[in-house]
């Protein structure tokens, strides 16, 4: 009998396979990857093309922060968006990595959204 975490875990990595095999980010449009775990969140900006991170954040990097974890995503995606348009990016790709589109996920993308980041 499987574990019902590792059936979970792989059922999310097949529906994070299954986007990927659809979703390409170009120089033009980086693909913006999303890693969620229990307790952080950790968010690539990333050129598949010539396979190199343009940004990245973490939750660990956002320190003295109270409030929930829905909450401090929004903040990742505000930050994020900010280290993007340092480096001229304006327009990416989303890729949820598997995970359903509300909760966390959906806080950092209207984060990034608020900041001006077209996807």
């Amino acid at each position: 009998m499987i574990d019902i975490n590792k059936k979970k875990r792989l059922a999310r990595e097949k529906k994070h396979r299954k986007i990927r095999s659809t979703i390409i980010g170009t120089s033009s449009r980086p693909r913006v990857n999303v890693f969620r775990s229990n307790n952080n969140m950790f968010v690539q900006v990333i050129d598949d093309s010539k396979m190199h991170t343009l940004a990245s954040i973490s939750s660990k990097e956002v320190k003295d922060f109270k409030g929930t974890k829905v909450e401090l995503s929004f903040v990742l995606g505000e930050k994020l968006a900010e280290k993007m348009k340092a480096i001229k990016i304006e327009k990416v790709v989303f890729d949820r990595g598997g995970y359903k589109y509300h909760g966390r996920v959906k806080a950092l993308a209207e984060g990034l959204r608020k900041q001006g980041i077209i996807f």
